[in-house]
């Protein structure tokens, strides 16, 4: 790595700590009014962004991105209009800093509280989803954490737009404008900078795919919240409703293919299939998705035959692989077997089934009779979500502002001594 890398992430490493050191007490409404100034100018500057977003959606077709990358790319005035609900959703949530999470008496007279702190230094490194910039930026800012955000380069003319709005915003708030940071350049070396950066950055959070997530775990020196692949199963019961589950079914393949809560697996079970035919396959094959399957359901006009790899692989793309099971059971083994512990769901009108479902599986979100798709933090209610985890360190599931927080003790005593 060269010196002049080395150096640019010293000095922007040096400006985070010192900027997190001043928002760790920073008022509420300090965050508040940060966040609101930035998502007006958001709004304001929507042209200044969309031109911005063309100059590299030209560079991506001009380098053959696959169309599930540019979806992602791609912004249009519905999109920024659903960043500026995000920042101001974030902006009216409750502060997550500062709130006791316990609080006791000892017999030995000490009065304890765990009470909620900023982790510190953030560093988010994401791929061509440039509104990655401002949910990053807002969710680090309302936990009380400086962010140093690393876009892709396919999203480097958007996110440097969407950066200065965040930046203005905490202008107008007088907080230190180093708590939002955007790396400043494409060098690839500056990735691998921030993976060694533990004097600087308590935390590395990946936004993209496989290959990126998948470096950041083997290479970071710093602790990660991430997951590495989005193999999201629906299994539609027995006793699912039919109407809910072609619904259900169609909507979480087909809505955006890109995004990591896409379903990548149907699981049928025998009985639905007896009882209702083919109607889930058909549903997708007419909406032009590729169904890989296997037995009974290639004879299907239209499936292809699946690989083995077909199961437990993520597409992100109009592809999904599908397969008979006989009962819940089945299908919990199949999704522990080829899942990667993101969302899975069940439909069913069956309690006890639904039940068992929850119980036996140990993905960071499940679901019953809704779409994966929903597997976002925006769409959980926190406004929105640097990412989403699968371990079980720390964070799990969709990453808020709450989850960007740790804790210390403040223990109160009366001239309290042990013995």
């Amino acid at each position: 790595m060269d010196g002049q890398i080395t150096d640019l992430m010293a000095e922007i490493g040096a400006k985070a700590r010192a900027a997190a050191a001043e928002l760790a007490y920073a008022g509420s409404e300090r965050k508040y009014a940060a966040l609101i100034s930035a998502s007006h100018f958001v709004w304001e500057r929507r042209q200044e962004i969309l031109d911005a977003n063309t100059i590299d959606m030209d560079a991506a077709e001009a380098k053959g991105l696959s169309p599930a990358m540019t979806d992602r790319l791609m912004l249009n005035e519905h999109r920024i209009r659903g960043i500026v609900d995000g920042l101001r959703t974030v902006a009216e949530a409750p502060d997550p800093v500062g709130r006791i999470m316990a609080e006791w008496d000892r017999p030995n007279g000490l009065h304890i509280q765990r009470v909620a702190t900023p982790l510190g230094v953030v560093g988010v490194i994401y791929e061509s989803r440039p509104n990655v910039t401002a949910d990053a930026g807002a969710l680090c800012l309302k936990a009380g954490n400086a962010v140093i955000l690393r876009g892709g380069s396919e999203s480097f003319e958007t996110s440097t737009v969407l950066h200065d709005c965040m930046v203005a915003g905490l202008r107008e708030a007088r907080l230190p404008e180093a708590a939002i940071q955007l790396i400043p350049t494409r060098n690839r070396d500056m990735v691998s900078a921030m993976l060694r950066a533990t004097q600087y950055i308590d935390v590395i959070v990946p936004r993209g795919g496989k290959g990126l997530v998948g470096l950041v775990q083997a290479e970071a020196r710093v602790p990660v919240f991430a997951h590495l692949e989005g193999i999201c199963h629906v299994y539609a019961d027995r006793d699912a409703d039919l109407e809910k589950a072609r619904r259900v079914v169609l909507n979480a393949k087909t809505r955006r293919t890109g995004v990591c809560g896409s379903a990548e697996c149907l699981l049928i079970d025998w009985q639905f299939y007896t009882r209702h035919g083919a109607v889930l396959i058909e549903d997708l094959l007419k909406a032009g998705v590729e169904v890989r399957t296997e037995g009974e359901l290639l004879k299907v006009p239209g499936t292809v035959k699946a690989r083995p790899e077909d199961f437990g692989h993520e597409f992100l793309d109009m592809i999904i692989a599908a397969k008979l099971v006989d009962g819940v059971d089945e299908a919990i083994a199949h999704i522990r077997r080829y899942g990667s512990n993101h969302t899975e769901s069940i439909l069913t009108e069956n309690d006890a089934t639904a039940a068992r479902f929850f119980e036996r599986l140990d993905s960071a979100i499940l679901m019953r009779n809704a779409s994966t798709q929903f597997a976002d933090g925006g769409e959980f209610g926190m406004g929105a979500e640097i990412g989403i985890a699968t371990g079980k360190m720390h964070a799990r599931g969709p990453v808020g502002a709450e989850q960007l927080t740790s804790f210390k003790y403040l223990v109160t005593g009366d001239g309290t001594i042990r013995p």
